[in-house]
């Protein structure tokens, strides 16, 4: 992904994603997974930071947040993998052996219509399509699996949606995606490209700092089309 400046986040929403180095698996049993949602829950209350989703996979993690005016993403996400990669090399008694993440996060800003709902459903399926559960609810370190259970404060709180949540979420996620807009949301992240319409990706690009060219855009988000909401 392109170097952005995320100096002026606010209020776009954003879909972050970060892996660990070389292929390491960092979260093998349900102790490292609960020690990253520890880490993650003060994080966001301590920040001007909203989440609307998350899933903690064994190699990477993705979360849907959006910063307040003036908050720097590229600071909430530098605390929250610089903790967590200490916390994680002391649990394993690996430390001083480098990296546990791969380079710079992947940050894609995501338009708050159909594409954010699209995305948070690509987010909470990831498990799925991993074959690690059949359906999204009952991966114990995800947002689907909040939204089906009663409320935990030792797990981040969730924000209100930007767009309404469909009344049959969880029906939702129990379907198949269309395979064109999962790809659509790859592209879109690993070419640097905001996901929605082109004339919001273009006034994305000026919010973000970033004038250059758009190279692409994702399938199905040209202006005028009509593209199903997830």
């Amino acid at each position: 992904m392109p170097r952005r400046s995320l100096q002026r986040t606010g209020p776009l929403v954003w879909h972050v994603m970060n892996r660990a180095i070389q292929g390491l698996t960092l979260f093998e049993h349900p102790n490292e997974y609960d020690a990253f949602l520890a880490i993650l829950a003060p994080a966001v209350r301590d920040h001007p930071i909203e989440l609307f989703a998350y899933c903690v996979m064994p190699n990477h993690f993705h979360l849907v947040v959006r910063a307040s005016s003036g908050v720097k993403l590229s600071d909430f996400m530098q605390g929250l993998t610089t903790s967590h990669a200490q916390q994680w090399r002391v649990e394993t008694r690996t430390s001083g052996r480098g990296a546990v993440y791969q380079g710079r996060f992947l940050a894609m800003p995501v338009q708050a219509d159909g594409h954010f709902l699209r995305v948070c459903r690509y987010v909470e399926r990831n498990p799925v399509r991993a074959t690690l559960v059949t359906r999204a609810e009952q991966w114990l370190w995800s947002s689907a699996w909040d939204l089906a259970h009663d409320r935990d404060d030792r797990r981040p709180a969730l924000a209100p949606w930007p767009v309404a949540r469909p009344v049959d979420w969880t029906a939702l996620l129990a379907c198949a995606t269309v395979p064109s807009l999962d790809l659509a949301i790859r592209r879109a992240m690993r070419r640097g490209l905001p996901y929605g319409s082109t004339d919001w990706q273009t006034r994305a690009l000026g919010t973000t700092g970033e004038r250059r060219r758009l190279r692409g855009r994702p399938r199905g988000a040209r202006t005028g089309k009509t593209v199903s909401p997830i």
